[in-house]
């Protein structure tokens, strides 16, 4: 089902807009040779009661970096502070006070096994994850390759902070299709205010691990863990354990909930009730992009849904995208076999009984995740997500021409496709928007990045990057449930 494509741009048309404003660019930042495969979040940094926006960046892969991770003021978009990096930062900051000043210190981590505690008021290193420590020890000594998203969960050690959960896995050095050099996944728990491991060990299947774990705690007080193995070439596995098993150093017990052959499960998987019992299910897609809806009480199958020759390492995004009281699910596949995907279909998916509702093919292949909201408050969420437009011949076959970077709305309930903004000669690969209102006005803005582009080098080639906050004519008349990557706190629960 393809939908109507309007061509008017940042007037968000065909969904109810207040006459008193109009969508405009508050401030767009630029900022030479860098790009990012983070997406941002926010936090009031500099105490003047309006949200600050903090992001991982870089420069090329394997290259050291001045603006790893970038600290943006939300009001006119200069930079608050800046931290160094000596290879990319690809994750997304949690926000936890570590340093008790009531200021938002940031986790974040990425390539090389780069981790960090920093300082959110001006960026200062508070602590520094450092492999060599732990490098004779028999778990740890694998925990030396990337560190991927990271999520709270409660205090263990009595220090009154939030522990840390995030997993250390893959090998950006091995080529697609080779087993050689694929180290074992590592899941830890770390100490927030130090950075020092209090937990860890290896996935029990003893393959790589991508994927960003998920945390939550159920009605009857169970603390559950879903994690996930295996890359974009090789198997892998879904699994849900107990945090007090990982916290005894040992996910031996871990139950298997979903497996895929020949790819693993990369994209993070998400909690969310869609069988209306007050239980968090399971919703995971695979490399391969199989969906599964798992039941949370008994971690039994509930659907799956595939296209067949797809492959997707997209985030999942949900809302209540169909009529019923169900929660649905939207999310990007890609066309072919990585890394020479050639196109890209946009798809929604009944909650209730994983039928699909809405598939479209727009763009070219990219990793961007949606978010959600209901714009028009008319009780069906709108889809907000960035895709490309260029000749679509696979991340391995040189650099497109004519390349454009687009922001849109998908609108279910009166079919249509609401472009938001464009920009030549760019591209976003990777970065999520994110909605929030950024000055406490009760109107809606969003974020978003994208990144210069050359017909002379990859696609995948750094050369600056634009931040742009957008100020819509939407007023925020219920909570945004699903704002960012991995939602509303990067933590993969939908409530």
């Amino acid at each position: 089902m393809k939908f109507i494509y309007s061509i008017v741009f940042l007037s968000l048309l065909s969904i109810s807009c207040s006459k008193e404003r109009k969508a405009s660019h508050i401030w767009q930042k630029s900022i030479p040779s860098i790009g990012s495969q983070s997406s941002p979040l926010a936090s009031d940094l500099n105490s003047d009661g309006i949200l600050d926006i903090v992001m991982g960046a870089g420069e090329n892969e394997f290259q050291k970096s001045t603006q790893g991770v970038l600290a943006i003021d939300g009001s006119k978009g200069d930079i608050i502070w800046q931290a160094s990096s000596k290879d990319q930062i690809f994750g997304s900051p949690t926000f936890i006070d570590i340093n008790s000043d009531k200021i938002q210190d940031v986790i974040i981590g990425g390539r090389s096994c780069q981790l960090y505690g920093l300082n959110g008021l001006n960026g200062d290193r508070i602590w520094e994850y450092d492999p060599e420590k732990y490098s004779t020890h028999p778990i740890l000594k694998y925990a030396n390759k990337n560190f991927y998203n990271s999520v709270l969960v409660p205090d263990s050690n009595g220090d009154g902070i939030n522990d840390i959960l995030i997993s250390n896995g893959g090998n950006p050095k091995v080529f697609p299709f080779v087993k050689k050099g694929r180290e074992v996944g590592v899941l830890l728990i770390l100490d927030a205010k130090s950075g020092d491991v209090i937990a860890a060990d290896t996935v029990p299947d003893g393959n790589e691990t991508y994927m960003s774990p998920i945390y939550v705690e159920q009605k009857d007080g169970s603390k559950m863990i879903v994690f996930g193995t295996g890359g974009e070439t090789f198997s892998g596995n879904l699994y849900i354990t107990r945090l007090e098993d990982l916290l005894n150093n040992d996910l031996s017990k871990s139950k298997l909930i979903a497996s895929e052959k020949s790819h693993g499960f990369i994209a993070p998987a998400v909690f969310v009730d869609i069988t209306n019992d007050n239980v968090f299910d399971i919703i995971a897609i695979s490399e391969a992009g199989t969906m599964s809806a798992i039941d949370g009480d008994n971690f039994e199958n509930i659907w799956q849904f595939n296209i067949p020759n797809t492959e997707t390492s997209t985030g999942l995004a949900i809302g209540n995208f169909t009529k019923d009281d169900i929660p649905d699910i939207f999310t990007v596949v890609m066309k072919g076999q990585w890394p020479w995907n050639t196109g890209s279909f946009q798809i929604m998916v009944n909650g209730l009984n994983g039928k699909l509702e809405y598939i479209d093919s727009i763009g070219c292949p990219g990793i961007s995740s949606p978010v959600v909201y209901d714009l028009n408050n008319d009780e069906i969420d709108e889809v907000i997500i960035s895709f490309n437009i260029f000749d679509c011949k696979g991340f391995t076959n040189g650099a497109p021409e004519n390349m454009q970077s687009k922001l849109i709305a998908i609108n279910f309930n009166d079919k249509q496709i609401i472009p938001i903004d464009q920009e030549d000669n760019s591209k976003n690969i990777f970065t999520t928007p994110l909605l929030a209102d950024i000055d406490s006005d009760g109107y809606l803005d969003i974020i978003h990045a994208n990144y210069a582009h050359s017909e002379n080098l990859d696609i995948l080639y750094f050369l600056g990057m634009n931040i742009h906050r957008i100020r819509t004519p939407y007023k925020i008349t219920k909570p945004i449930k699903w704002a960012s990557y991995m939602g509303n706190n990067g933590n993969g629960i939908y409530r």
